[in-house]
C-alpha cells in the first residue's frame, strides 16, 4: 500500500453509499441494418447522390416527356428541316434565344426576299423588323425559321381539299391561300420557276438570282394574276377566295376586278399555300393528331423530325433496353461466376474454358452473323442477342473473382464447420461481402449498354428508325451532317444526354461501391 494512503487520518474516511458508486451508462442506440449503413455511406459521397440525382431526372425525361409532345419519332415534314428550338416563354419574352431565330448574312437581294414575304403575310420573318448592314455591305437580321419557310414551291391540290381550305377560311378569318402569279410571269429557270415566294414582278425572269423590280418609291410590287368581272375565263373563274381584297373583289379602272387564287391543273387545282397556316389547317381539320400549330422545343433534323421527340423515345429504348440486358447478364453471370468460383477444380477449369472461348468471338462478328440470319427480325431483338450472348461473361469473372477471395475466410470455415449448405455459404456469407463490386460493376452496365448500342447506331451497324423507334446514336449521326449545315443543336441535345448519363453513372457507381464495401460499415459517423 502506499505510504501516502497510510497516512490519511481516519476522520476524513467514510463509508461510501449506493448514491456514490459511478458506472458507464448504458449505451443507447439501435441497429442498423446492412442496407441501412450502405445508403449512409451512400450519401456521404456527394459526387454519388448529384449523380443518382442526374440519372433519376434522365429516367424521368425518358418516361414522361413522350407523354408531353405530340410528335413521335416517325413523325417529319421536310418543309420544316432544320428549323430552330423555339421555346414559347423566350418567344413571349423577346429575347433573342430559343425564340425559333437564327442569326442571318445575306445581301440586298435576300434581304428583300424575307421583306417581301414579310409584308405579305404579316409575319415577323426579320425578327422586329430591325437589320444591320456590316461593313462589307451585308445586311445581318435575326431571321425566323418557322415564318421564313413561307410559301415554298406552288402546291397542287384536289378541289375537295380547295373548298375544305375556303371554308376553314371563312370559319376563322384566317388566310391560308394567297393569289397567284401567272404561269407566263413566272421565273423561267428551273430551280425557280416552281417558287411560290416570289409574288412580286422581277427585274428578269431568266436571271439565275431573282431580283425583286422596286416602284419609283423603293416600295416591292405585287405582280398577282387578276381578271376583270365577266371575263371569259373558264379556267379559274370557279376557284376564288378573294381572301386579300374581300368578297367583292377591288375597283380598278371602273370595273370590278378578282384575283385569282387557284388554277386548274393536271392532279388537282395549283395554289399558292402559306405553309405555317396550311401546317395548322393540316393538322387540326385533316389529320387531326394533336399537333396544334408548327413548334419545336429542340428543333428539327435535316428530314424534318422533332428532335425532343426522338431523344425522349431514344433515351426511353435505351434505357428499357440496358437495364433489362444488364439484368439478364447479372442473374446469369453472378450463377455461373459463383458456381465456378466456389467449387473451383475441374468445375471452375471448364466453365472457365467455356467463357473464355465464348469471349473470344469478336461482337461485331456476332452482330453480323445474327444479323444475316435475323434478317427479317427486329433490330433491337439482333442487338439483344448480341449483348446478352458475351454480356454475362465480364459480371461472370468478377463474380468468381470475389468467392475466390471469401471463400476460405473463418467465417466461411465457421460457417461450412456447423453444417451450413453450400448455398447458404454461396449467397448468405460470401456473396454479400462481395456485393460492392459485383453492384458497382451492374450501375456501369447500364451506361456500357447504352454508349455500345448508340455506337453501333452512329456507325449505320443497327438501324433503329423502323416503325415508331429511334435511337440516340441516329441522333447524333444527324447532327454530325447538320455542323456543316449550321445547326449545331441537332447534335447538342443527344450528345449532351449522353455526356451526362455517362458521367452520371460513374459517379454513382463509385457511391454504389463504397456504399456495399462490408470494410467500410460502422464508419458513417
Amino acid at each position: 500500500m502506499d505510504e501516502n494512503m497510510r497516512n490519511i487520518p481516519k476522520e476524513k474516511l467514510r463509508f461510501a453509499t449506493k448514491r456514490d458508486l459511478y458506472h458507464d451508462s448504458r449505451f443507447e442506440t439501435k441497429p442498423v441494418s446492412y442496407f441501412q449503413g450502405a445508403f449512409n455511406r451512400f450519401c456521404k459521397n456527394k459526387g454519388a447522390v448529384v449523380g443518382g440525382i442526374v440519372i433519376s431526372i434522365l429516367v424521368l425525361f425518358a418516361i414522361l416527356a413522350p407523354l408531353f409532345t405530340p410528335f413521335q419519332p416517325k413523325y417529319y415534314d421536310m418543309v420544316y428541316s432544320y428549323v430552330t428550338p423555339k421555346n414559347s416563354l423566350f418567344v413571349e419574352s423577346g429575347i433573342d434565344f430559343w425564340d425559333g431565330c437564327k442569326e442571318k448574312n445575306t445581301s440586298r437581294v435576300g434581304y428583300l426576299k424575307d421583306l417581301a414575304l414579310a409584308q405579305e403575310t404579316g409575319r415577323e420573318v426579320i425578327k422586329h423588323g430591325e437589320y444591320e448592314i456590316a461593313a462589307d455591305g451585308s445586311y445581318v437580321y435575326r431571321y425566323d425559321t418557322y415564318y421564313g419557310v413561307g410559301f415554298g414551291k406552288y402546291k397542287i391540290i384536289s378541289p375537295e381539299e380547295y373548298k375544305d381550305i375556303q371554308r376553314y377560311q371563312n370559319e376563322t378569318g384566317i388566310q391560308v391561300l394567297y393569289p397567284i402569279v401567272k404561269a407566263s410571269e413566272r421565273p423561267t429557270l428551273e430551280k425557280n420557276k416552281y417558287d411560290a415566294n416570289i409574288y412580286y414582278e422581277v427585274e428578269k425572269l431568266d436571271a439565275a438570282t431573282i431580283k425583286p423590280k422596286l416602284n419609283s418609291k423603293g416600295e416591292i410590287v405585287p405582280n398577282y394574276w387578276e381578271y376583270a368581272a365577266g371575263e371569259e375565263t373558264s379556267v379559274i373563274a370557279e376557284y376564288n377566295s378573294l381572301r386579300i381584297e374581300g368578297e367583292n373583289g377591288f375597283k380598278k379602272d371602273g370595273d370590278q376586278h378578282y384575283y385569282v387564287y387557284g388554277r386548274r391543273v393536271d392532279g388537282g387545282i395549283e395554289v399558292r399555300a402559306e405553309y405555317y397556316e396550311y401546317y395548322i389547317y393540316q393538322h387540326n381539320e385533316v389529320i387531326k393528331d394533336g399537333i396544334t400549330k408548327p413548334s419545336f422545343l429542340f428543333g428539327t433534323t435535316q428530314t424534318g423530325k422533332d428532335i425532343f421527340a426522338c431523344l425522349a423515345y431514344g433515351a426511353r429504348f435505351s434505357f428499357l433496353f440496358a437495364t433489362t440486358v444488364a439484368i439478364c447478364n447479372f442473374v446469369i453471370g453472378v450463377i455461373w461466376g459463383s458456381i465456378s468460383g466456389y467449387f473451383g477444380g475441374k468445375i471452375d477449369l471448364f466453365m472457365e474454358r467455356f467463357s473464355e472461348i465464348l469471349g473470344s468471338v469478336p461482337s461485331m462478328i456476332v452482330i453480323t452473323l445474327l444479323k444475316y440470319h435475323m434478317g427479317t427480325s427486329s433490330q433491337a431483338l439482333v442487338l439483344f442477342i448480341a449483348f446478352f450472348a458475351t454480356g454475362w461473361i465480364g459480371m461472370a469473372g468478377r463474380t468468381r473473382m470475389q468467392f475466390y477471395r471469401f471463400k476460405n475466410q473463418e467465417y466461411v470455415l465457421a460457417a461450412r464447420t456447423l453444417g451450413a449448405r453450400d448455398s447458404r455459404i454461396m449467397f448468405k456469407h460470401i456473396f454479400p461481402n462481395g456485393l460492392g463490386t459485383i453492384v458497382t460493376s451492374f450501375a456501369l452496365v447500364i451506361p456500357s449498354m447504352i454508349y455500345s448500342e448508340t455506337s453501333l447506331s452512329y456507325l449505320g451497324i443497327i438501324n433503329l428508325e423502323a416503325g415508331n423507334m429511334t435511337s440516340v446514336g441516329t441522333l447524333i449521326a444527324a447532327g454530325q451532317q447538320s455542323i456543316m449545315a449550321n445547326a449545331a443543336y441537332v447534335a447538342l441535345f443527344p450528345c449532351a444526354f449522353l455526356v451526362l448519363l455517362m458521367l452520371s453513372f460513374n459517379l454513382f457507381g463509385n457511391g454504389l461501391r463504397d456504399a456495399f464495401n462490408p470494410s467500410l460499415r460502422g464508419t458513417e459517423d
